[in-house]
């Protein structure tokens, strides 16, 4: 079989009709193939844009590629070669300069800038923009707020192309959150045109058109199928990419990913599972790059507003009656870092993630069982029923566990497009869950998952009025270089979620990725896609 018709015919078992290959495969536009990716991932975006409701993380790589930071962070060499950003380190991307003052930064605009349609950015796009951001609600409202940016007043017009940023307060957050994916720069006359009354930012436009005046501009998308990527040769927040075409393809079988890898028909498998990372490195065929998941953990979360995980002792039990070492071995095949088994539930140092005290002591458990009076517990453990491959394996092996203390679960598998919305309504009273906060910091990963002020990724419903005082606290501390009043808040605040244990950690999971060897410049972000722009194709 021809290589063109293979990829035929693996795309059509991919996505359950008859798929043709792009025409960049056939053998007169040969010279093309190596200035276009193809990728192939499980799924794709549900949305173009990251203010749109409900937009899944393969919707944060459209908004990503296609549109401009005001900045945006270095990279980095990490020990084994490969490059990851760098959580301290800033570039400017839209913005020519950037004077940070005491309390705002103003930001002078590339003078060449122009969005994709040829417009020119301004600095009127900007605070449009930015005033979106915090003024949208959902996910993206709550991300700005999380660097203390939350009023339309804090974004000020200095001249057509100056910006300037003022701070509610000392906030160390405060610039790095402009420099992650929300606050991204939109073509707010072309939006206003397609805004109308009962949708003024235009989001359904945006939720499949691009809008930015970034190196990639998106011209097909077929949801559950396809995402065509054309380079913006006008860009000029960096240096220009070697790709021109970036073609995403939505292929659901691990199989077909794999096999269209090992063929040689696609360039780049992203988000591999541990189980054929650990095949495929074995076999040696392909680059297999793995870079651990910053600031991320799995973890069993339990709601503590309801019994019986509304006391703290059958948490505890449940802590001591996990399998940890079996759960990181018939899920992750060793490709994780293990969050149990350090010395105490009081940590004495700042690095995150940190591991609990927990180990698997049964004996223990069940004591902790009988103090707590609680007995003949039934009741649900759910998991994402799109992160099976990792979910159903520690599902099962938790389920035998609790049994084995007097804790009888059902299993909830809830479907992947529903898993975000299940999450949210907080009903859950035990579940597998996994986050990762963006800026790879414990304040900021403690700001979503324990925070009462914030009910997003809080899936415990856990409120503590000292635990707030502890985040808001460190977060005060870093701002003015306090260490020692900053190290104090951030031991105090994984100790006391620790020995409350509203959510237990299991692992830090590993991101892995499978490239052709022709393929180079792949380098690991926070928000775990793929940046097509430095990616380059030998």
């Amino acid at each position: 079989m021809k290589r063109r018709d293979f990829l035929k015919s693996v795309s059509g078992i991919a996505v359950g009709a008859a798929v043709q290959a792009p025409a960049i495969w056939s053998p007169a536009k040969a010279d093309a193939r190596s200035e276009t990716l193809l990728v192939v991932t499980e799924g794709g975006p549900n949305n173009l844009d990251i203010h749109g409701v409900g937009t899944n993380r393969a919707g944060y790589e459209v908004s990503w590629n296609c549109y401009d930071r005001l900045i945006s962070h270095e990279l980095k060499t990490e020990a084994d070669g490969t490059q990851a950003y760098d959580r301290d380190k800033f570039k400017l991307e839209l913005a020519d300069d950037m004077n940070l003052g005491d309390m705002s930064v103003t930001f002078k605009l590339k003078k060449n800038a122009k969005f994709q349609d040829g417009a020119p950015v301004t600095a009127k796009d900007v605070k449009w923009s930015l005033d979106r951001s915090v003024t949208v609600g959902g996910f993206p409202t709550v991300q700005m707020k999380a660097g203390s940016l939350s009023s339309t007043e804090q974004f000020v017009i200095v001249d057509d192309s100056t910006i300037r940023v003022d701070f509610a307060k000392k906030d160390r957050l405060t610039l790095p959150d402009l420099a992650v994916i929300v606050p991204s720069i939109y073509n707010s006359e072309l939006l206003k045109k397609k805004a109308t009354e009962k949708d003024p930012w235009a989001l359904e436009y945006t939720k499949s058109n691009t809008a930015g005046s970034g190196a990639y501009k998106v011209t097909s998308w077929k949801p559950g199928v396809e995402t065509i990527y054309e380079r913006n040769d006008d860009w000029v927040g960096g240096k220009l990419p070697q790709l021109r075409r970036v073609i995403w393809r939505t292929v659901p079988s691990q199989g077909n990913r794999r096999a269209l890898m090992e063929r040689g028909d696609a360039d780049i498998s992203f988000d591999l599972s541990s189980k054929d990372t650990s095949e495929m490195k074995k076999e040696g065929k392909l680059v297999i790059l793995s870079h651990p998941v910053g600031n991320g953990m799995y973890s069993i979360d339990l709601n503590v507003k309801n019994p019986p995980f509304d006391n703290q002792k059958v948490r505890q039990a449940v802590a001591y009656a996990l399998p940890y070492q079996k759960i990181m071995d018939a899920a992750m095949f060793g490709l994780a870092n293990p969050l149990f088994g350090g010395p105490s539930n009081t940590v004495t140092d700042t690095t995150w993630p940190a591991r609990t005290g927990y180990v698997n002591d049964m004996a223990k458990a069940k004591a902790l069982m009988a103090e707590s009076g609680a007995s003949d517990i039934e009741t649900t453990i759910s998991y994402d029923l799109g992160t099976s491959d990792v979910s159903e394996p520690v599902s099962v092996l938790v389920q035998e566990a609790l049994g084995q203390i007097g804790i009888k679960t059902t299993i909830n598998k809830v479907p992947g497009a529903n898993w975000r919305s299940e999450m949210a309504k907080k009903t859950m009273p035990l579940m597998l869950n996994f986050f990762s906060g963006w800026l790879d910091y414990p304040e900021y990963f403690f700001f979503w998952a324990y925070s009462g002020q914030n009910a997003i990724f809080n899936t415990p419903s856990y409120v503590n009025a000292d635990m707030d005082a502890l985040i808001d606290g460190a977060r005060a501390a870093a701002a003015v270089g306090d260490k020692e009043k900053y190290a104090k808040d951030v031991e105090g605040f994984i100790s006391k979620a620790y020995t409350e244990v509203p959510r237990i950690p299991l692992f830090q999971p590993v991101l892995n990725i499978a490239t052709q060897k022709n393929i180079s410049g792949y380098a690991y972000w926070f928000h775990r896609q793929l940046d097509y722009r430095s990616i380059v194709k030998g």
